[in-house]
């Protein structure tokens, strides 16, 4: 283990106590990493949540190898019993397993011994070649004439009949292949050589595309036919700039990875990694054929056996190594991405105690309402049927009838208004009815209503609601959504959220888990009151899971609400591990203790005592007093257990305990002055908010219903390689409007400080990617081939609300499979009109 530690620690330039400790606690001791970082910070020298989870991954990784290492020696040790060769060269073998810190070189050198199917090689050592292809590599230097060293290898005719056939070596030619077929092999098999090929391949490989027209139509019906030639097409469409994509493999951007293997998989795109084959066969003679000092006949005949081994056996499975590992870069971005921007939406600020009007939208089947309390509780809904055709329908005025009706008996303070078909036209409703009765200070706000539906018909929502429609329920989620994001927004699997890219074409273990752990991450980070919690909010409390939060509630259903922490030891499962790692996460109002609200955990209550009986005073007097605060000297109490890092946390609990990081951000309520998207014109300055993070730029909210997309290249004044760097969804930007397109519904924006507006006519960045240096000529390639979403996932049943659910993040234009762009540099105007939003 030891040996472990120190690569770690060395490779995540840690020190090797912090990963010692940080192994013990995760691995042996079982610790949640928000329960370590938060309560163990003396013993992990304060490393934090993503420094702990490279520790525990790296950690993982290594001690795999290690199994494989020991499975595989294990494999050709046995072999080596039986086999004189292998046996000779075991030993050096045996190290260089030993010394190797990867899978692939550890597969490389293992892949000799593997089990395959029956091989050319095999076949010619059946026939009795390999003496052959072992004399010709050992006497490379005196050879001067093949035919003659192979014709001792040709099978007397008087023989022939006696064996059997697939043993004979009829003549010198396949005497010669044979022994060719076994040399190349062992090219192939060379764990130096295919490093080198690998790397070669990866330093000098272009990722190819180009149209392919091998998707043909099948045989059905005529409309079958016209659906088939419908989508054919517009899979085309949205290829065609991929259709000459060209891009070294080294510097391939994940967004584009991820859209021409989709284009491959949809057959629009014909997908190929060209290399320098001619270096490539350079290198392997050199350092296989060249070693051996062969004469010329000799030398001549060998490298037609090294191409033969690279293009018959090394090439495509070198190949396919490059793709896998283009495939995880890629994946590996998307998940990012997607994580980066699930935990912006998860920290978005809350509007505590107040009492929000949730509207689904809908058009044939009318827009559901649901009023929530301060709590979050259900107090009133309804369905109204405006007629946005005909002003002076009688549904209208029952429709605002309605509305006011609920603002006033609720006293109603804020309108989420969800993003869905419909939106744009109740919103439009509201905005007029508020303005009709005078009801200037209700707010509203359009809120992303992703995975609506699948909470509306999940269990957790049913439990809740049993009798209540599902497009009610949609409305509830609604509300609770603008009311508190976090509390809402756990109860849907992450992924149906959508706001982030390719999510339908990652590997969907590796996305489920990541966004687990960004969900743990906030909710661990915020706390949870444990008297109005859900089970699926309890559920993701460090070291409480499914099980425990349903018990957790069962007990409070039945019991009244908890009074104390202690409490916990009477729900059914919650032992003192538990406990210890769950409790400092859970807020308990009702207690007597006043620590029970707060992050200080229970183990650390005795010590806050005493430091609140030094200074005589007690601890409701303390609290909130950062005055009597600052005084205390906190250095005194620092003993071979509570460091500082502790004291600190406890020091900042005591001035604000209970305190919520989320009250730091900001919400953005828009004004009534602009909300079509006609009103606007290039050189104005709004503020928006940030609804999605992509790798070429951030689309924003500014209120009307349609969102502009900054691109990277607008970001800011200086270069941004990163726009992650600058923008978070549910930031709050001020943006200039650069150009505006109503017809298409197409807005570009610009975080400069000086921005240059567009003017009628201009093909926008794809004119300056010409001209510019290789790293801003990267910096202005959308991201073309995806929705800021990713795209693919079918659009979901509203469960009746008169549209289907935004698969896009945040109300982006939602699309089926067929509707994915292409990813290859184009104007601005280009990327708003794939990747716009319009609500």
């Amino acid at each position: 283990m030891q040996v472990l530690v120190s690569k770690v620690a060395k490779e995540l330039k840690l020190q090797e106590f912090q990963v010692n400790n940080a192994i013990k606690l995760l691995f042996e001791e079982q610790g949640t990493i928000p329960f370590v970082a938060r309560y163990r910070k003396e013993m992990t020298g304060s490393m934090d949540e993503v420094q702990l989870r490279d520790v525990r991954d790296r950690y993982h990784y290594l001690s795999e190898l290690e199994e494989d290492k020991k499975k595989y020696l294990a494999v050709i040790a046995e072999k080596a019993a039986l086999d004189p060769e292998i046996q000779k060269i075991f030993p050096e073998l045996k190290t260089k397993i030993l010394n190797c810190d990867n899978k692939q070189t550890l597969d490389d050198l293992y892949l000799p011994f593997r089990p395959k199917r029956r091989t050319r090689a095999q076949v010619a050592r059946e026939k009795g070649l390999k003496p052959l292809a072992d004399m010709i590599l050992a006497d490379a230097p005196k050879i001067n004439d093949l035919q003659v060293v192979a014709a001792a290898y040709v099978t007397p005719k008087d023989k022939i009949s006696s064996l059997e056939p697939a043993k004979v070596v009829p003549d010198i030619q396949d005497a010669l292949a044979g022994a060719q077929d076994i040399i190349a092999e062992l090219i192939s098999e060379n764990a130096d050589l295919r490093t080198k090929v690998r790397q070669m391949s990866f330093d000098t490989g272009r990722l190819v595309a180009s149209r392919t027209e091998k998707s043909s139509e099948p045989e059905k019906s005529e409309s079958s036919k016209k659906d088939f030639s419908a989508n054919k097409k517009r899979n085309q469409d949205h290829y065609e700039n991929y259709y000459t994509y060209n891009e070294a493999v080294k510097d391939a951007v994940g967004h584009r990875i991820m859209a021409v293997r989709r284009g491959e998989v949809e057959k629009a795109l014909s997908l190929k990694i060209e290399v320098d084959e001619e270096a490539i066969l350079s290198e392997l003679k050199a350092n296989f054929v060249a070693p051996l000092k062969p004469t010329k006949c000799v030398e001549t005949w060998l490298h037609e056996v090294v191409a033969d081994a690279y293009k018959r056996l090394i090439s495509s499975s070198i190949e396919t190594d490059i793709r896998l590992e283009l495939k995880k870069r890629a994946e590996a971005e998307a998940i990012n991405v997607f994580s980066q921007n699930l935990a912006n939406l998860l920290m978005l600020p809350p509007l505590p105690r107040t009492i929000v009007m949730g509207i689904d939208p809908g058009l044939r089947t009318g827009s559901k309402i649901a009023v929530i309390s301060e709590t979050g509780a259900l107090l009133d809904y309804a369905i109204i049927y405006p007629n946005y055709n005909d002003a002076k329908n009688a549904n209208n005025a029952a429709a605002r009838d309605k509305i006011k009706e609920l603002i006033v008996r609720h006293k109603v303070e804020y309108l989420s208004i969800g993003n869905g078909t419909g939106s744009r036209e109740i919103d439009h409703f509201i905005k007029e009815t508020l303005d009709h009765f005078y009801m200037k200070s209700v707010k509203r706000a359009i809120v992303n209503e992703s995975g609506a539906s699948v909470y509306s018909t999940d269990d957790i929502a049913r439990e809740e609601f049993p009798t209540l429609d599902p497009t009610i329920r949609s409305a509830v989620s609604i509300a609770r959504r603008l009311q508190d994001p976090l509390a809402e927004l756990v109860k849907i699997d992450p992924r149906s959220i959508g706001v982030g890219q390719y999510q339908h074409d990652v590997n969907v273990n590796h996305l489920s888990q990541s966004l687990k752990e960004v969900v743990e991450s906030c909710v661990n980070n915020v706390g949870v009151n444990l008297n109005t919690a859900s089970y699926k909010l309890l559920s993701y409390v460090s070291g409480i899971g499914a099980t425990l939060a349903k018990n957790i509630v069962k007990h409070r259903e039945a019991n009244g609400p908890f009074l104390s922490r202690q409490d916990l030891y009477q729900v059914v499962g919650f032992g003192p591990k538990a406990f210890e790692q769950a409790s400092g996460f859970l807020r308990v109002p009702q207690s007597h203790n006043p620590l029970d609200n707060s992050a200080v955990h229970p183990e650390r209550y005795h010590l806050v005592e005493t430091i609140v009986k030094d200074q005589s005073m007690t601890i409701e007097d303390i609290l909130t007093n950062g005055e009597v605060i600052a005084r205390i000297p906190w250095e005194k109490y620092v003993n071979d257990v509570v460091g500082m890092p502790t004291l600190v946390d406890i020091q900042g609990e005591l001035i604000k305990p209970g305190r919520d990081p989320r009250e730091d951000g900001s919400r953005l309520f828009y004004s009534d002055e602009i909300s079509e998207l006609s009103q606007l014109r290039p050189g104005m300055k709004l503020k928006g908010t940030v609804t999605n993070v992509t790798n070429f730029g951030a689309f924003v909210d500014i209120g009307v219903h349609q969102d502009g997309l900054v691109h990277i290249s607008e970001l800011a004044d200086q270069f941004v390689k990163d726009p992650a760097t600058i923008a978070s969804v549910g930031k709050v930007l001020e943006v200039t409007i650069v150009d505006v397109d109503v017809p298409r519904k197409r807005i570009s924006l610009s975080c400069k400080s000086n921005p240059e507006l567009r003017k009628a006519g201009d093909t926008g960045h794809a004119n300056d990617q010409a001209g510019g240096t290789d790293k801003n000529r990267s910096n202005r390639q959308g991201g073309a081939g995806y929705t800021s979403s990713g795209p693919g996932g079918p659009p979901q049943n509203r469960g009746g609300s008169g549209g289907s659910d935004r698969q896009h993040a945040h109300g982006h234009q939602a699309r089926g499979r067929d509707s994915r762009p292409p990813a290859k540099p184009f104007t601005m105007d280009d990327l708003l009109s794939k990747f716009g939003k319009g609500k």
